[in-house]
Formats: structure tokens, C-alpha cells, sequence
């Protein structure tokens, strides 16, 4: 099995806060990092430190997609406030989705949210990859 991690974060957030979320929200979907072939988020997070580490630690290569591309895909968790500051209704699931190339079927881990010991949020999902 192969899966698309989807992150949404507070501004500057802490390398640990992200990589945690990342780790709890894999166990909860039953999942290793094995799995995973790539981590995508909002283009807004294209200079975040803790997004750029991560996916630079685990080799994963990242994809990011801008608000109105984000804003297109049909979710379980759309948030007025992640709407009211980045021009979309949901970063990690919508990202999660459209870098798999699939549709809510495919969406293995809803919007679990994770807060760090830095107080910072980061919000995960995971879809399994459109097959070939």
C-alpha cells in the first residue's frame, strides 16, 4: 500500500511538533513510513522550515498546491478558520487527495490534529495512491 501524507500547519512550527503528527497520524491509520511516497500541503507553506525539513529528512518528495486548487476538492473537515486565513476550506485532506489523484474514497486518515509541546498545531491526512 501506498499513501500520499497531507500536512497543514501553524506558522513556524516546530520540526518535532510536524514530525509527531506525521508518526501519530501513521499509527492511527495502521501505517509505517514505508508507506508513504510523498507529503503534500498549501504553496502559503513552501517556506516553512519544519515542512521543507521533513520531507528533506525522510526523502519524500514534496508537492503543494495553491488555495484554489485546495478549494475544489470536497472534504469531511472543511474549517471556516483555515478558510478565513488561507483562502480554503481544508489544506491537509484536500492535499492529501489531489496528490494521490483521488477522490474522497480514497481518503484512508480524516483531519487528525496534533498540538506540540511548542503550543503550534499541525494537521494530518493520509489518501492511498490512485493505482495505475
Amino acid at each position: 500500500m501506498k499513501v500520499m501524507v497531507g500536512v497543514g500547519c501553524d506558522r513556524d512550527v516546530a520540526f518535532a511538533t510536524l514530525q509527531e503528527g506525521v508518526s501519530l497520524g501513521l499509527q492511527q491509520a495502521g501505517l509505517t513510513e514505508d508507506a508513504v511516497v510523498g507529503l503534500a500541503t498549501i504553496d502559503q507553506k513552501n517556506d516553512e522550515v519544519a515542512v521543507l525539513e521533513l520531507a528533506a529528512v525522510k526523502g519524500w518528495p514534496l508537492f503543494f498546491f495553491n488555495a484554489a486548487q485546495l478549494s475544489q476538492v470536497p472534504v469531511p473537515n472543511p474549517s471556516e478558520t483555515v478558510r478565513r486565513y488561507m483562502g480554503t476550506p481544508a489544506v491537509s485532506e484536500a492535499a492529501a487527495l489531489l496528490a494521490a489523484g483521488v477522490g474522497l474514497e480514497g481518503l484512508i486518515l480524516e483531519k487528525f490534529k496534533h498540538r506540540g509541546a511548542d503550543r503550534k498545531h499541525a494537521t494530518v491526512s493520509i489518501a492511498l495512491m490512485k493505482e495505475n
